[in-house]
């Protein structure tokens, strides 16, 4: 008896989650949806996908309301002991099983192509807009610092931009393993701190 009402408790806890989950989903794509100028503003070098931001809000959206509708029915299944919901719930739960080790398998064939379209937005904004476009500024000067990486392959991808110019010849001094703020491409090379792309896919694959 005692374990039936633990394995009970387990199933609430753990579609409870997926619920709030969705809600946190389901709020982004509302937000996304309706406030999406800012999101643009970011990603106005890449213009062409930039106007799919919208329908990324969508997507959110009816994923989000998935999962709410899916945690719902759990935490209803596993209150009222119905051996119909429970076997539904966890037919759902096995589909999703699948479609996320699927969605991997794609998403490790196609991460030299991820790169590509990343790479074709990320160089022009770190030759052109960084250091000028405050939204673009920040944006990776947040993720340098957090990521402890350079650039989106490494300090390359600054020479000769704006930045660089405008700072005669000094780039970001993340991308140098010193304590000065001036940050020469020698010292860079140096340093030779990883680009922000190896260290997005190290912590994917740290986290698969």
């Amino acid at each position: 008896m005692c374990s039936f009402m633990f394995l009970k408790f387990m199933m609430v806890l753990f579609n409870f989650f997926i619920f709030m989950g969705g809600l946190t989903l389901l709020a982004l794509g509302i937000w996304v949806s309706s406030d999406g100028a800012s999101l643009l503003q970011i990603l106005r070098p890449f213009s062409k996908q930039s106007t799919q931001v919208v329908n990324v809000g969508f997507f959110c959206i009816v994923i989000g309301a998935a999962l709410v509708l899916l945690g719902i029915l759990g935490c209803y299944a596993a209150h009222k002991k119905s051996k119909c919901l429970l076997l539904t719930f966890a037919s759902i739960m096995l589909i999703i099983f699948i479609s996320e080790v699927a969605t991997g398998v794609v998403a490790l064939t196609y991460t030299s192509f991820a790169e590509g379209i990343l790479r074709a937005w990320a160089t022009p904004a770190l030759q052109n807009q960084y250091g000028n476009d405050p939204a673009v500024t920040k944006l990776w000067n947040s993720t340098m610092t957090q990521l402890h990486c350079c650039g989106f392959s490494n300090y390359t991808d600054f020479m000769g931009s704006n930045f660089q110019n405008a700072t005669g010849g000094s780039l970001p001094s993340i991308c140098c393993r010193t304590n000065n703020n001036t940050c020469t491409p020698a010292q860079a090379e140096y340093s030779n701190v990883q680009g922000c792309f190896q260290q997005i896919l190290m912590i994917i694959k740290e986290n698969a």
